[in-house]
Parts: structure tokens; C-alpha cells; sequence
């Protein structure tokens, strides 16, 4: 585990949270599955309604209270400290897991019916404070990494909390293991809330009024104010409606395409869950413990090539297998797992950032109610799902590898959508992911770079790959002032257009007066902006004098300058170690570099003669 993980997990801010997260799913789906297993070997005429209506009027119970509640939960939780908010949801989850309790031992089902609502109403009003509390207890850079363990956290507790359904179930008097355990898991959860820091309230000033319909679409409107958190949310609501579409049909998936016993079923499902909680941890080390938005659309994009070969993958013929031995070892299954690991890891990396860029982008005071409008957008899009499902299945007569070879089809489609949205951040994932494996890149002082504000970048140049080299580090989006030939060529103009390259040529004074117009109006629009002053690449290897047009936009737009040094890239390919660049064959790989950032000068402190002092100190000997 990543030492930004595993370091959150021994810190008091994070652990009893993660902890009391942890029981809350995990209990969630002991009741549930406790229930409907209860329900599946209920004798005849122990049931007030016939066991398929009531399997589907508990799942929709469980789901009303999202729709019922949660606007009111996103309200509360902004307006209560909430650690203390927490701790009175997982006191309420004592009392009605207490009630449930009696209502196994008493095999009560319509009292475990109105449990069942109950319990989805504590999980209502849980949700937004689960989530709107992180951005207060973690730092920015600690966003992602403590997504990816919440994440983690919640597919491990479904499987867990699942594979315990069974335990409990196949117990001698059952009934009382599980009125046991429900009530022990809710306490359990209830301690490590009291563990919990205060957590201040963002929003006490708030009015609250008991109108679910009117508060419902306020809160709706609340999350779709902002442009990006409503895509990020919209994006989750999909997760979900896909995680719901496959969850649901695995049984009969299972039983019906691979031979399959209740234990294999258990089986796919860790492996899904498990793919997810790999998926989530690996997002954070990939993404560099930062929100890197350009990950999303490849997570997607891996979840409709997996669901695809998973779906078309299935062996024509079977056998009978005598146990779940023979299931698991039967080698022509083992794409049908390995697809689906791989699916649930592309889910995993795909999830974490839209959780950590809705958390770090929603305005204080609102985002618990931004959360709860994902809470009511996620139970439309299961409700949606399991619509599909029954659309497909039953009026369709489609079978259920054509119905996951269809949901693939569908991802496909938002793939495609996720990447003209945000073209310019999946070409920098990319380039990080390929410049680091090309180079062993490390990084010293990027907490010079500012999070907000603009400011101009001066940097030595020594290749072809600097700039894609700074973009890929910079958690922000760089404005580099590129030589116009480059610039302007015809199959990169449009793309780096898009990704607000300033083109410029030295020989043009329309151009150039053009270029420090933009790059005046880029600052004083908080970018950041780069230039490479020495105005080409170095031919030894050794820094050229800096050109005075960094005095020319400092006297414009006086901005804090950042140095930049670029270290170990005199020698590689893209530099004129040969003579020129990209000449003959590449003749070393895997050579370590170093990208070093100063500290931030006073613009009027910069000049050309001090800055390029400045640059050439902060890259000593290495060239």
C-alpha cells in the first residue's frame, strides 16, 4: 500500500472514520442479504406476500428513502458539526437494528420490511456527511488517497458483508446469530464514531424545514450550478448504474452461462470487489496522490473492453461441476475471471478522482447537499438499472452476456463523451504515464507551484519533451509560449489550441504583440504560464542567456516568477546531444531525471540576468 495510504490509516482524522464507514456497509448488507436469504427458505405461508414480490418490494424500500431523505440529510449535515451528526445516525442505527433483532428472532417480516426502510433511511442521511466530511479532515493533496481507501473500504465491506451472509445463514439457530451480529457490528460502529475529531459546521446559519419535495429540488439545483460537478456527478450515477446492472445478474449469470453454485457466485463477486479496491488504490499511485481528471475516461474506457471480452469469453460448453474446486480450477473459465477482475480494477481507478474532484470543487457551505444530490441522482440511476435489466431480459428475451456486451456498448458512449470533455487532461495523463516509464522522474518542491493563483514559469531547455515533461507534473494546466512553426502544424494546431498554447514567432510583430496580449490576459485570468527564456534548445548542454521577453510580461502582469530546473535530460533522444534532435536511434532508456521548482520571486525582484542565476543554481552540475 502506498505510504499516503497507509499513513491516513494511522491518523486519528481518518482511521475511526474509516472504520465507521467501514461497519456501515458493512452491516447494510448483512441485514439485507440476512433478510432475503431468510425470505428465499421462508416455509409456506410464512410470508405475507409471495417471496419474488417481497424480494422487490425490500430492494425499493431500501432505495425510497434516498429519494425521501436525502436532500434533508445534505441540509443537516452542513448545518451540524459532523463528527457529533455521525455519532446520532450510528446511535439511530443501534436502535433500529435492535428492533430488527427482534424481528429475526420473532421471523417478523413485515417488521423486517419497515426495517428495511429504516435502515435505508439511517444510510440516507449517513451518505452526505460520509463524504462532505473528508475535504475538512484531509489536506488536498490527501483527497484522493483517502477516496481510494473509502472506496477500497466500502467493495470490501459489500464482499465481506455478503460472504458473512452465508456464514450466518448455514449457523445452527441462525436467526439468533444474525440478531446478534447486526446489533454487535451497529455498536461497533457507533465506538469508532465517538473517535471521530470535531468537524466543524459549514453552513450553521442554515434554515432546515421539513419539506422533503421542496428541499429535493433545491438540492438539485444546488448540484447542477456548477457545470463540472454536475458532469462528475453524472459520471458516478453511471458507476453505479453499471455496478448495479452487473451485481444483480450475477446469480442467475452464474447458474445459468457458467455452471456455477451459490460459492462460485460468491467467488465472481470478490473478484469484482476485489478488482475495485485494487482499482481504487492503484488510481491513487497512477494519479500521483493528485485529482487527475485525465484518468476517468481510460478507467471507462477499460470497463467497456473488459465487460466486452468478459461477455464474449464464455465457453461454449461446460461441465456439471461436482464443487466449487472444480469451478475455480477449470482453465477455460479463467479469462471469464480474469476479465472480470480486470473490469472491476477499470472501475476502481474510474470512480476515486470524480469522488475527490466533486469533494474538492463543491463550495463549502454546500457540500453536503452537492453529496446528498448525488445520493437521489444514484438511487434514479440503480432504479434505471434495474429497469433496463427487466426491459431486457424479459421483454427482450435478450440473455444476460448480450445484456453485459449491451452495458458495454452503452459505456462506450460515455467513454467517447468523457474524452471530448477532457481531451487536454487524458493527453497529459498519458504523457506522464509515458514519461515515466521512458525516464525514472522524480520531482523536488512542487509545492512551489501555486494552487490558485497565476504565475510565470521560467525553465532551461534542453528537449523536445520539456514541456510535456512540466504539464505531466503540474497538478494544474500550464499555458506554454511555443514557437509558432511548432505550433501551428497541422495535425497538433487543434489539440494544443484546446490545451491553450500561446504560439509566438520571433521574426513577426504581429505575433509577437498578439502572444504577450495572451499571455497578459492568461495571468490576469489566474493561469499559469511557462516560457522557456532562452528561446531554444541548448546545443551543449550548457544554458543560453535568457531573452528580455520575460521583462516585457513581468512589466504587463506582475506575477510571482517560479523557477524551474530541468536535470538529466542533456543526452537523451529529444535533445541535440547528436547534433540534432530525434537523430539515428535511441541509445539509452530508463535515465533518471529530475524536475526541481524554486521557490516563488517577487516580480519585482525578476529580471532575465537574475532568473536565469536562479534557474542555473537550482540545476548545479546535472545537465
Amino acid at each position: 500500500m502506498p505510504n499516503s495510504q497507509a499513513s491516513l490509516l494511522g491518523q486519528r482524522r481518518f482511521l475511526p472514520y474509516f472504520v465507521t464507514q467501514f461497519f456501515g456497509a458493512f452491516n447494510d448488507n448483512i441485514f439485507k442479504n440476512v433478510l432475503l436469504l431468510f425470505v428465499a427458505f421462508a416455509g409456506a405461508g410464512a410470508l405475507p406476500v409471495s417471496s419474488n414480490l417481497f424480494i422487490n418490494l425490500a430492494a425499493g424500500l431500501f432505495i425510497l428513502p434516498f429519494f425521501l431523505f436525502s436532500a434533508s440529510a445534505g441540509v443537516l449535515a452542513d448545518k451540524y458539526e459532523k463528527a457529533w451528526f455521525i455519532r446520532k445516525v450510528k446511535l439511530a442505527e443501534i436502535g433500529i437494528m435492535c428492533l430488527g433483532a427482534i424481528g429475526f428472532i420473532t421471523e417478523s417480516y413485515i417488521i423486517l420490511l419497515v426495517l428495511l426502510f429504516l435502515m435505508g433511511t439511517q444510510s440516507a442521511f449517513f451518505g452526505p456527511v460520509k463524504y462532505a466530511l473528508l475535504p475538512q479532515q484531509l489536506k488536498s493533496n490527501e483527497l484522493v488517497p483517502g477516496n481510494a481507501l473509502v472506496e477500497t473500504g466500502t467493495f470490501l465491506a459489500i464482499l465481506l458483508g455478503t460472504l458473512g451472509t452465508g456464514v450466518i445463514a448455514s449457523a445452527d439457530n441462525a436467526k439468533y446469530v444474525a440478531a446478534i451480529c447486526v446489533v454487535v457490528f451497529a455498536v461497533l460502529g457507533y465506538i469508532s464514531s465517538r473517535s471521530i475529531p470535531e468537524a466543524p459546521a459549514s453552513a450553521p446559519d442554515l434554515k432546515f424545514r421539513w419539506q422533503p419535495i421542496k428541499q429535493t429540488k433545491k438540492t438539485i439545483a444546488i448540484a447542477k450550478a456548477d457545470r463540472i460537478i454536475f458532469q462528475a456527478l453524472m459520471a458516478i450515477s453511471w458507476f453505479w448504474f453499471l455496478g448495479a446492472a452487473y451485481l444483480t445478474q450475477f446469480p442467475n449469470f452464474t447458474k445459468l452461462h457458467l455452471n456455477g453454485s451459490e460459492s462460485a457466485v460468491s467467488f465472481l463477486l470478490a473478484l469484482f470487489s476485489v478488482g475495485i479496491a485494487i482499482g481504487s488504490l492503484a488510481c491513487d499511485k497512477l494519479s500521483n496522490h493528485r485529482i487527475e481528471v485525465g484518468i476517468v475516461p481510460l478507467g471507462s474506457l477499460g470497463i467497456t473492453v473488459f465487460g466486452a471480452l468478459m461477455a464474449t469469453s464464455i465457453p461454449t460448453t461446460l461441465p456439471d461441476f461436482v464443487g466449487f474446486t472444480d469451478f475455480v480450477s477449470h482453465q477455460t473459465l479463467w479469462p471469464v475471471f480474469a476479465y472480470l477482475l480486470m473490469l472491476g480494477v477499470s472501475g476502481g481507478i474510474f470512480i476515486v478522482p470524480l469522488y475527490a474532484l466533486m469533494q474538492q470543487r463543491a463550495k463549502e457551505t454546500e457540500r453536503a447537499q452537492v453529496i446528498a444530490g448525488l445520493n437521489i441522482y444514484n438511487s434514479l440511476f440503480m432504479v434505471g438499472s434495474a429497469v433496463l435489466g427487466i426491459v431486457c431480459l424479459t421483454i427482450l428475451e435478450l440473455s444476460i452476456p448480450q445484456l453485459f456486451l449491451l452495458l458495454s456498448v452503452m459505456n462506450l458512449l460515455v467513454a467517447i463523451y468523457l474524452c471530448l470533455q477532457v481531451p487536454i487532461f487524458v493527453v497529459r495523463f498519458l504523457v506522464w504515464m509515458l514519461t515515466h516509464t521512458m525516464y525514472r522522474v522524480t520531482h523536488k518542491n512542487l509545492h512551489n507551484l501555486p494552487q490558485k493563483s497565476g504565475a510565470l514559469l521560467v525553465c532551461n531547455h534542453v528537449s523536445y519533451m520539456d514541456a510535456l515533461l512540466l504539464s505531466a507534473v503540474c497538478p494544474r494546466l500550464i499555458r506554454f509560449v511555443m514557437e509558432e512553426d511548432y505550433a501551428n502544424l497541422p495535425p497538433l494546431r487543434r489539440f494544443l489550441n484546446r490545451a491553450g498554447v500561446i504560439p509566438i514567432s520571433a521574426t513577426n510583430r504581429r505575433s509577437i504583440i498578439r502572444a504577450f496580449n495572451e499571455v497578459e490576459q492568461a495571468l490576469a485570468e489566474g493561469h499559469i504560464v511557462c516560457i522557456f527564456p532562452e528561446g531554444r534548445l541548448t546545443s551543449d548542454g550548457e544554458m543560453n542567456d535568457f531573452l528580455r521577453g520575460m521583462d516585457l510580461i513581468l512589466k504587463r502582469s506582475p506575477v510571482p516568477v517560479i523557477p524551474v530546473a530541468l536535470k538529466g535530460l542533456w543526452g537523451s533522444y529529444f535533445s541535440r546531444y547528436k547534433g540534432a534532435a530525434c537523430k539515428g536511434l535511441p541509445s539509452r532508456f530508463w535515465s533518471k531525471i529530475e524536475i526541481e521548482v524554486g521557490t516563488p520571486v517577487d516580480p519585482s525582484l525578476a529580471s532575465t540576468e537574475s532568473m536565469h542565476q536562479k534557474v542555473s543554481s537550482l540545476r548545479g552540475d546535472w545537465r
